[in-house]
């Protein structure tokens, strides 16, 4: 990349990542992806990818832009353009016939459809190619979309809140409220930037949480999640606050052969999704399964203790965020409930602050990009 000094790839770059994060819950499942076009060294046009269906970033940053302006000029993308015929047209080609001169991505894209291919067409249609400029941050940016292709699974993130000795309820059973308000703001976050929640019929039964984004229009960035709750023998309540929000939030019910039919046409009544499952205990493998049927390539976990055991024991967690308040219980229920414990050797921190009163740690497993 010579011409303009590595400094000015850079900030190009870290533009288009900006611009792609605009594509936050419209563009999955999608990846996030943005464009800018530069003409002897200035910014000449930019466009992200809005919603799936719709333009490509590539698409949206040449709209409108005069052939003489595209011609010869340089395009910094946060993602490989792809070169497949899906909802639109190969953004490859569409990069040919604007004369791009030179295209700099961050990443190449893992979708098996593409996977340096896209660059590879660039190239034979004598287009200089550069990958790898803060690709670890693009990954980053789209890691829901980079777990599904690579791993066939959406991204998964544990939370809970806990006391100092690693309690999350003072009892079964009983919903025991620990952490303060900047942290139930910083959870809506987390919420609003997963597509999906999961929670037991433990945590559904003690809590009657609604697990929704309840806060004045604005506060908070994103859609309300995609519920789903891992209920075997469907007992959720249809009184319960996630039953009667079913009209207004997305909600499924995660169900074993021994759910009763009555049970399950009754929540369907209520507009619940309801999936049943061949054996008595739905595997996490097809959980996984029917996330991703819904277009939930990210799950946001939270509880409870043997929810949280079973998918650490399983090998599915991408991340843990830990809320820990300032106070002991003494007893009551473990966080985690796993026969041989938690590995704790195996994670890494990556994050620690303070949010009012409380610690919130954020913990990846080593050696994890």
């Amino acid at each position: 990349m010579s011409v303009a000094p590595i400094s000015l790839w850079t900030a190009v770059m870290r533009r288009a990542l900006a611009l792609a994060e605009l594509g936050r819950g419209g563009a999955a499942p999608n990846p996030m992806v943005g464009a800018v076009l530069l003409k002897d060294g200035q910014v000449v046009a930019e466009g992200f990818h809005r919603r799936a269906g719709s333009g490509h970033a590539e698409v949206e940053c040449l709209r409108g832009i005069p052939a003489h302006l595209s011609r010869g000029a340089d395009l910094v993308v946060s993602l490989e353009p792809c070169c497949h015929h899906g909802r639109t047209g190969p953004c490859t080609e569409l990069i040919l016939e604007r004369g791009i001169a030179r295209v700099v991505v961050a990443t190449v894209d893992p979708n098996p459809l593409v996977a340096g291919q896209g660059l590879a067409a660039l190239r034979r249609g004598g287009v200089e190619t550069h990958s790898g400029l803060l690709a670890r941050e693009a990954r980053e940016l789209n890691r829901n979309f980079f777990r599904r292709m690579e791993r066939g699974r959406p991204w998964i993130t544990l939370k809970w809140a806990q006391s100092l000795d690693g309690r999350i309820a003072a009892m079964a059973g009983a919903r025991t409220l620990l952490s303060g308000a900047q942290s139930r703001l910083e959870t809506l976050r987390l919420r609003a930037a997963h597509p999906g929640l999961l929670v037991g019929i433990g945590t559904a039964l003690a809590d009657d949480p609604r697990l929704g984004l309840d806060l004045p229009k604005g506060q908070i960035q994103g859609r309300a999640p995609h519920r789903l709750v891992l209920d075997s023998r469907a007992r959720l309540p249809l009184e319960s606050r996630l039953v009667r929000s079913a009209g207004e939030q997305a909600l499924t019910v995660l169900c074993g052969s021994h759910a009763p039919a009555s049970r399950v046409r009754a929540l369907q009544a209520c507009g619940v999704g309801v999936a049943v499952h061949a054996s008595s205990h739905p595997p996490l493998d097809w959980v996984m399964a029917q996330a991703l049927a819904l277009g939930l390539d990210g799950l946001l976990v939270e509880g409870g203790a043997k929810v949280h055991g079973a998918f650490l024991e399983a090998g599915l967690v991408d991340e843990i965020h830990i809320v820990t308040a300032p106070l002991l219980l003494g007893r009551g229920v473990p966080c985690v409930e796993m026969p041989g414990g938690t590995l704790l050797s195996e994670w890494r921190l990556g994050l620690s602050r303070r949010l009012g009163a409380d610690s919130w740690h954020v913990w990846r497993p080593k050696g994890d990009c």
